[in-house]
């Protein structure tokens, strides 16, 4: 059941008067409508009459609604204005540009831009390699997306995706310190995104794909791999792979299990189940069935489109069919990537003992929690309001903060490994537990983690530019 929640934080501005009682039926009424009141502030009094800032969380808009007609119901209390503290965030944007020097005199100037900037223009010119030396380039992400398929939406289109990136771009630079730019493409096609990309390249040291609707989003980043020499990361593909294989091997320790020994099903064969399914056989995950909306994925089944049929090929060893229900008897992981609902507790109670359960389908996962409880030995979500939270956050960051470090003109499969690997570290032995199997989001110490790993995975497989030093 939905809770109360930051994401519809609304600030209530209303004027009681000031007499006791009033605040106290105010606050009873909100708490009987079914908000959490988490702050209450004095603005102005004016006679007797206080006015007075309540922040309230609440379960969605209709929910928002009613706890104003609560409010409103009252004697002695006027509701003067009701802001939606969310939108309030995102007014004008959620990033901006600054300048990392200042600019105070004509010196400072003469050598910022012209004519001091003409012999670093031409120093590249000479040596195209130091654009990675004296500009942006160094320390630069593009977090590109058509819009296709953002968050759970859908398909809304490139403007309506630019929160999305902007909050991407937040979290690069809050947590790895990288400088990141919302790229929202209005295009057609696959050949439209791409040779876009392939032209904006100059400017970025590495590129985030987001929310590119299967199967373009294969096909976009297979092509700007082999065309480009800087790290083409698709982030709801490998950064999801990563932080469940993070997961899945401290899970592993607290059910006493091994990845070769392991039944996976998964439900859900888009971008995320894809990668997950390549990541997981390359830590030595042997038999992985992949099931849809019509039933288990096996080869020589129709209709299968280009991704599909490469887990056709290369998954379900056994050549199970049927629904979810049929295969998941004996699994030993079930991991969903796919929509709200689609486990019962009997499904459970068929899998192979010490069940572990990654319901990662946002808002709503596979199953919730309270109702895998007893039955799952070890459960994740993609939420944060439950314990082992699946969250991309823990990857992304130290993926990029590692490649730029190391000047990698890739991002590789052990590159992805070796931040899984990381991931998992950041959870001591003495305090992993089944509530405990992935360190939280906050963790900082994760990014340096990650990025230590991933830079010297990138040297180890040479796949770094030739002579780079970095420095910060």
């Amino acid at each position: 059941m939905a809770t109360p929640n930051a994401s519809y934080s609304v600030r209530f501005r209303v004027a009681l008067t000031n007499r006791p009682g009033v605040l106290g039926r105010l606050t009873t009424a909100i708490g009987d409508a079914g908000g959490n009141i988490i702050g209450v502030d004095l603005v102005e009094v004016q006679g007797d009459v206080m006015v007075r800032d309540l922040t309230v969380f609440a379960i969605d808009v209709p929910h928002v609604e009613q706890i104003r007609k609560s409010v409103e119901a009252l004697d002695d209390v006027t509701v003067l204005d009701v802001r939606d503290r969310t939108f309030l965030m995102h007014e004008g944007g959620k990033i901006e540009v600054k300048s990392k020097m200042p600019l105070v005199s004509r010196d400072d100037l003469s050598m910022a831009y012209t004519p001091g900037v003409a012999r670093v223009c031409l120093a590249i010119a000479d040596n195209p390699a130091d654009v990675h030396k004296f500009t942006i380039k160094r320390n630069s992400v593009a977090v590109v997306t058509d819009g296709t398929a953002v968050l759970g939406l859908g398909d809304i289109g490139p403007e309506a995706a630019l929160p999305v990136m902007e909050g991407k771009a937040m979290l690069f630079k809050e947590f790895a310190g990288i400088d990141a730019f919302p790229i929202c493409l209005n295009v057609s096609s696959a050949d439209e995104l791409v040779e876009t990309v392939e032209r904006l390249a100059p400017v970025f040291g590495g590129i985030n794909l987001e929310d590119i609707a299967a199967p373009r989003c294969f096909e976009v980043e297979d092509r700007l791999r082999a065309t480009l020499d800087i790290p083409v990361f698709h982030d709801d593909q490998h950064g999801t792979a990563v932080v469940v294989l993070a997961a899945l091997r401290n899970a592993l320790k607290v059910v006493d299990k091994k990845m070769e020994d392991l039944k996976v099903v998964m439900a859900g064969a888009g971008a995320a189940g894809v990668a997950i399914t390549k990541i997981l056989q390359s830590a030595g995950v042997p038999n992985i069935i992949a099931v849809d909306r019509k039933g288990a994925i096996y080869g020589g089944r129709d209709g299968l489109d280009v991704s599909k049929q490469w887990m056709a090929e290369h998954t379900n060893p056994e050549l199970r069919q049927g629904t979810l229900h049929e295969v998941l008897p004996g699994a030993d992981v079930f991991v969903g990537v796919s929509g709200p609902g689609l486990l019962i507790r009997d499904d459970l109670r068929a899998m192979h003992r010490d069940p572990i359960v990654f319901a990662l389908a946002n808002p709503d996962p596979e199953i919730m929690p309270e109702d895998a409880e007893g039955l799952a030995a070890v459960i994740a979500t993609g939420r944060s309001d439950y314990p082992n939270q699946i969250n991309n956050v823990l990857c992304f960051p130290g993926i990029f903060r590692g490649a730029l470090d190391a000047g990698a003109t890739t991002i590789t499969e052990g590159m992805k490994l070796a931040a899984a690997e990381a991931i998992a570290s950041a959870v001591a032995d003495d305090e992993l537990a089944a509530s405990y199997v992935v360190p939280s989001v906050f963790n900082r110490h994760v990014v340096e983690l990650v990025a230590t790993a991933v830079a010297a995975a990138a040297r180890a497989e040479g796949v770094v530019r030739p002579g780079h030093v970095h420095s910060n």
